[in-house]
């Protein structure tokens, strides 16, 4: 029998099996398909990693912690994982983004350099945005190679002596007097302890427990520029903007496939069972070029690839850690909302410790389980 079974290998999933194998556990880890694959949320080349974070100050000790972890996985698996491009972060100055970013960076004495965005066109000439804007320069901000960082945890996972077995669809999962049980069409697996770490499909997994999660099918688009003006090799870093249509970000071109941009905002709910099926949406392709238009205006309309993803969306849109009530031996991390990717090897880590009762270093009480949960009586 195994002392952990980690039921789904993404992002978080192959994390803790990193995690736990290297503390010398008994790891089994399950997945459907086979990591790194397309049918999740964890792919589509590059995710944005930055420590100035709008959406919550408390997310900066986590990220601090993320870098280490990045460095270190990148220095154990001789692979580059993580783009030092430099991230710039525009919007209006009494939005959502700029006061957030500026909040959480005086808190933690972060780097930042403050633009407005007649300055932020003079040192990058191919950008555009209103002249009333603000514009927040994060250097230590870039980007991670999404699948190379996957690969990179389930690679160290078994030389640690993880076991992973792919392809294997959980049907059910239950505690008894022994432990942990789960069930695939043709196997049942034991283990002392459980983590779920199942993406879009956790709500399928813990549909008992009525966690508030919902998913959003989302769109990513790769186009190819004018005259090559956003060329990392360059300098151009990665963008968000906060704009009156909603968020949108993006990445410089680092190939022949141009540049990378995806819609923050909007997505269409996914009612079905998830079955990783992506299929594209005029209405938000639309959206993504009119922004384009107005703020990149040298990338063309030459799109040369196209990719689908999820956000599994919590209420408050901040993740979800935490045990399972009254079942101590099941940790949770869901609900990642769209912009989890980056905390995936520290989210990894935080699940093998409550996964093995190891006193926890960081404060997760935003993050906690119970701020869903109604009392029994309600």
């Amino acid at each position: 029998m195994h002392d952990v079974i980690v039921l789904g290998l993404g992002g978080v999933g192959s994390a803790a099996a990193f995690a736990l194998a290297k503390r010398g556990h008994r790891v089994l880890g399950l997945d459907q398909y086979s990591p790194p694959h397309n049918r999740g949320s964890s792919h589509g080349e590059t995710r944005i990693i930055r420590k100035s974070y709008f959406e919550h100050p408390g997310y900066v000790p986590l990220l601090c912690r993320a870098y280490d972890l990045w460095r270190e996985l990148e220095s154990r698996s001789s692979t580059r994982l993580f783009h030092p491009t430099g991230l710039l972060e525009i919007g209006p100055p009494d939005g959502i983004v700029i006061p957030g970013v500026l909040r959480s960076a005086a808190k933690f004495e972060l780097p930042i350099e403050q633009l407005t965005m007649k300055e932020a066109i003079y040192r990058y000439p191919a950008l555009r945005g209103d002249d009333f804007w603000s514009v927040i320069l994060e250097k230590d901000a870039g980007y991670l190679n999404v699948e190379a960082c996957v690969q990179a945890h389930l690679t160290c996972a078994k030389e640690f002596g993880a076991e992973l077995v792919m392809e294997q669809k959980v049907v059910g999962w239950e505690a008894d007097g022994s432990g942990i049980l789960v069930r695939t069409p043709d196997q049942i697996y034991r283990a002392d302890r459980l983590i779920l770490t199942a993406g879009p499909w956790a709500g399928e997994l813990l549909s008992e427990f009525r966690i508030p999660l919902h998913v959003l099918h989302k769109h990513l688009y790769w186009y190819e520029s004018n005259n090559g003006s956003y060329r990392e090799a360059d300098g151009f870093p990665c963008f968000f903007y906060e704009t009156q249509a909603g968020y949108f970000y993006g990445f410089p071109e680092r190939d022949a496939l141009g540049l990378k941009i995806a819609r923050h905002s909007g997505g269409e709910k996914v009612d079905a069972e998830i079955d990783g099926v992506h299929q594209r949406n005029p209405e938000d392709q639309s959206a993504v070029e009119t922004f384009l238009g107005a703020n990149l205006p040298d990338v063309s309309r030459r799109m040369t690839r196209w990719s689908g993803c999820y956000y599994t969306m919590t209420p408050d849109e901040n993740f979800i850690i935490d045990t399972l009530p009254n079942l101590p031996q099941v940790t949770m991390v869901a609900g990642l909302s769209g912009h989890g990717f980056k905390f995936t090897c520290v989210l990894g880590e935080l699940a093998a410790d409550l996964a093995t009762n190891k006193r926890l270093s960081t404060d997760l009480s935003f993050l906690r389980l119970s701020r869903f949960l109604k009392p029994p009586n309600d």
